[in-house]
């Protein structure tokens, strides 16, 4: 029996931040995506304990945290879910260690995941009139027409965007890759095959670009005073919402379309050629099936389920 396993005490801010290191050390074979989503969702836990100068961990409380996470925090269902099953491993291991008497946070359920995806996508019309609209004249029209190109042909996210250098794009035999790093990964350990259409727009943007070696950025800043310097997520999403706005795609039929629904758009169409979901979970290098299937008409969902 763990030390202390009956006794119940009030976890101060300190103690829990302290817990929350020794939790994220334990999960030390776990892929690095999952201690990411892990470490970010306890985060926004150790903040909300923090201003009520920490927490006895009951059931009242946390059901008072999935409703701030909801009304306060205005997150989707999907993502009180996320949260609230990263705060189930960690109430798991408190009370392993005898720090809580029990784990309340098992009695609090999350929010049914919805049938189908809930984000906005674009129709092939508006991927068209997009890619239309991008003056590919120069520098900077060449590299926003570019990493579009990947968005849409890849489903790359922003920051696999901005964290690709110039050598993580190669040839051979078989066609072109790239090697990039996702959101909560520590290094470039996945693979996306570039069709010839998307390599062919990379290559002219960096025929436009003052010669660099294969440890630069393969997006750069055009501006003024930070041209040449690694491009930002807020540069990329800046520059996509400019076409989107530009093109009328943004607000029409009263939807919020955004940089990332190229990624959804991307894996909605992968959808429509008849791909499993294990095939788009792999395109999509998603860490989750379940997640892939919200991609699929509903038909082929239940029969994949």
């Amino acid at each position: 029996m763990a030390h202390g396993a009956h006794t119940r005490r009030h976890l101060s801010p300190a103690s829990l931040a302290r817990d929350q290191k020794g939790f994220l050390r334990s999960l030390k074979r776990r892929r690095p995506e999952t201690r990411g989503t892990y470490e970010r969702a306890l985060r926004e836990f150790l903040r909300w304990a923090g201003r009520r100068g920490g927490t006895d961990f009951t059931l009242q409380e946390i059901v008072q945290y999935k409703r701030y996470l909801a009304a306060g925090r205005k997150l989707s269902p999907v993502s009180v879910s996320t949260y609230l099953t990263a705060l189930r491993r960690f109430g798991e291991y408190l009370a392993h260690r005898g720090t809580i008497a029990r784990n309340a946070a098992l009695e609090v359920r999350g929010n049914s995941r919805p049938r189908l995806h809930t984000r906005a996508f674009l129709s092939p019309e508006q991927v068209g009139a997009l890619l239309a609209s991008v003056g590919r004249g120069d520098e900077r029209g060449k590299r926003d027409f570019a990493f579009m190109k990947l968005m849409l042909g890849c489903a790359l996210s922003e920051i696999e965007i901005i964290r690709a250098n110039i050598g993580d794009l190669t040839r051979n035999e078989e066609g072109a890759f790239l090697a990039v790093q996702g959101k909560g990964r520590t290094k470039k350990d996945q693979t996306v095959r570039v069709p010839e259409d998307v390599c062919g727009s990379l290559e002219d943007y960096l025929l436009a670009r003052p010669a660099s070696g294969s440890a630069e950025p393969l997006f750069t800043s055009a501006g003024n005073r930070t041209r040449g310097k690694r491009m930002t997520t807020r540069g990329v999403r800046d520059r996509v919402m400019l076409y989107l706005r530009r093109t009328g795609i943004e607000g029409a039929d009263g939807r919020h379309v955004t940089p990332y629904s190229l990624r959804h758009t991307a894996a909605r169409f992968l959808a429509g050629t008849g791909a499993s979901a294990d095939a788009i979970r792999e395109h999509l290098r998603l860490g989750s099936l379940a997640t892939a299937r919200l991609y699929l008409p509903r038909s082929e969902d239940q029969r994949t389920g």
